[in-house]
Parts: C-alpha cells; sequence; structure tokens
C-alpha cells in the first residue's frame, strides 16, 4: 500500500471549534421521491417537490405570503382566541392544553382570516393550520370564519377557504359540532349575496370540515395528494369489513368519483385562482320591492 494512505500519526484529534458540521436546515428531503435540494429551492417551490411534485404542509401564514400580492393583507379578528364552556379535561385541562399550543405555535386557535389583494382582485381569504390541536373546529374557527364571510358580503368580495383539519373539536362537544351549521348558514347568505366562493382543501380535509363548509364551494378545488374524508381509512375498513380500493381518499380518487372540480398544484394555485375569480365576478343582486295590492 502507498505511504499516502497509511496513517503516520495515531489520536488524531480536532478540536471542536474546527469541526466542519453542515447546519440544520440547509436541506430538504422529499418524504416521497427522497430527492434532496436546498431549503432555498424548496421555499421558492411554495414547500412542493419539484422532481415528484410532492406538496408538505404549511401554514396559513405562507398562503397569506404568496397569495396576497406584496405580502400585503390585514388580517382580521387576529386575538380571538377559545374559552372552556365545558370545563373539558382529559391528560390535562382544556384552558392549559390552549395555552400551551398558544405558547409552542405562536398561534391563537386553527384558523385564520385576511383580505387583502390577489393579482389586483379584492378578496378575503380564510386558512386553517394544522399544527394547532389537529387543526380541529371549535367555537372560535366556526366564529372567525363566520366573520370572514360577513365581511366578505359586506364589501362584496369573494371568499377563499383554505381547508386542513382533523375535524371536530371533542373539548367543545356540542359546541364544535354547531359550527358546522353556522358557517353553512353564512355561506348561504354569500350565496344568495351573489359573491363567489372557492373551498381549496389541503393535507389533511376530514370529519366536520369535509361535511360542511369545505365541500360547500361555488368551485371545490385540492391540492394534489391531499387526504380528503370524512371518517378515517382506518374506521371505515373495520365498520365495512373490506379492504379500501387503492388510493382510497386522495385527492385523485376524491376527484375520479365526482367531489372535486379539479387538483391544482400550489405553485400555480394563485393564478388559477385569479382566473375563477374573473369568470365569477360578483352579481348584483337587485332588492326586490314589496308586492303592491291592487282592487
Amino acid at each position: 500500500m502507498s505511504s499516502w494512505f497509511k496513517r503516520k500519526e495515531k489520536g488524531i484529534v480536532t478540536p471542536t471549534e474546527q469541526k466542519k458540521e453542515t447546519p440544520d436546515g440547509l436541506w430538504y428531503k422529499c418524504p416521497e421521491c427522497k430527492t434532496v435540494v436546498t431549503m432555498v429551492e424548496h421555499k421558492r417551490l411554495l414547500s412542493t417537490c419539484g422532481n415528484c411534485g410532492h406538496h408538505d404542509r404549511i401554514d396559513a401564514a405562507d398562503y397569506f405570503d404568496f397569495l396576497f400580492d406584496n405580502h400585503q393583507y390585514q388580517e382580521l379578528d387576529a386575538e380571538m382566541h377559545s374559552a372552556d364552556p365545558l370545563r373539558f379535561v382529559d391528560t390535562k385541562a382544556y384552558p392549559q392544553r390552549v395555552a400551551a399550543t398558544e405558547r409552542s405555535t405562536g398561534l391563537k386557535d386553527a384558523v385564520r382570516s385576511a383580505h387583502g389583494q390577489m393579482n389586483g382582485l379584492g378578496v378575503v381569504v380564510a386558512a386553517m393550520d394544522f399544527k394547532f390541536i389537529g387543526g380541529s373546529m371549535g367555537s372560535v374557527v366556526g366564529e372567525k370564519i363566520a366573520r370572514a364571510i360577513d365581511y366578505a358580503r359586506q364589501n362584496r368580495l369573494p371568499f377563499l377557504m383554505i381547508s386542513r383539519s382533523g375535524g371536530a373539536r371533542m373539548m367543545e362537544a356540542g359546541y364544535s359540532l354547531m359550527q358546522m351549521a353556522k358557517t353553512s348558514a353564512k355561506l348561504a347568505l354569500l350565496s344568495e349575496a351573489g359573491l363567489p366562493y372557492i373551498s381549496l382543501l389541503t393535507d389533511p380535509t376530514t370529519g366536520g370540515v369535509t361535511a360542511s363548509f369545505a365541500m360547500l364551494g361555488d368551485f371545490n378545488i385540492a391540492e394534489p395528494g391531499a387526504l380528503i374524508g370524512f371518517a378515517g381509512p382506518r374506521v371505515i375498513k373495520e365498520t365495512i369489513g373490506k379492504d379500501l380500493p387503492k388510493g382510497f381518499q386522495s385527492a385523485e380518487f376524491v376527484l375520479e368519483h365526482g367531489f372535486l372540480d379539479f387538483i391544482v398544484d400550489r405553485k400555480h394555485l394563485k393564478n388559477k385562482l385569479t382566473e375563477l375569480l374573473t369568470m365569477l365576478k360578483p352579481v348584483e343582486v337587485a332588492a326586490t320591492e314589496p308586492a303592491t295590492l291592487t282592487r
């Protein structure tokens, strides 16, 4: 063996300050195709994989950042947070769980709403955050969505709902389920006012959210590969006692069975929404005059 392959000195120790280590957060590895790219490139592609198209979950703030022109928007009801109507306790009291989640996420609840310009068009957007107790729908989520719809009606603006949720929030029980009816009723008023509503379903959209506002859009659209359903696959399989089809409850499966209008890549989302909203311009609804009785 050549001498340059032999270590002459043994026990060489490099001081810690001279070690060259790669800092965390510089690289991204796609969980689907295992392609490795820089985080800068991953963020440039809006947290999607440039090789296989896998869509990572992103937060409401990220959607606001790329949908609104020049990252400019006005948030609505930013300080609203949950009460404890049922005095619910599981492994910890509900107020403690909410407070801990607020500290760890920097969020007040599982949805944020805002208004601004999207390619020059005024729009109201409500987007859910899965990292806040699984994006569960409690009274604050329902109330903030209802108020965002009210703002859209009052200002004659279209409404975009970006759903990402595990369903109803068990800690609020019946109060949570009431939000299904409340948000659906508000959307009916939006429709009566002739204003467009687009529902974007992202990964995952399940439970009471799917059973209410997420499926009531003038257009129901989804991101690629999103899990969309009511009950989870395991629960369904145990209930019916049969194996489920391949890709069951994926956005592609749901589209094939007629529950979605189309699937849109996140990188094309802003322009696609602009096209839809340009086509669905708010309709001016004339006030009806009371009938006049004649003799």
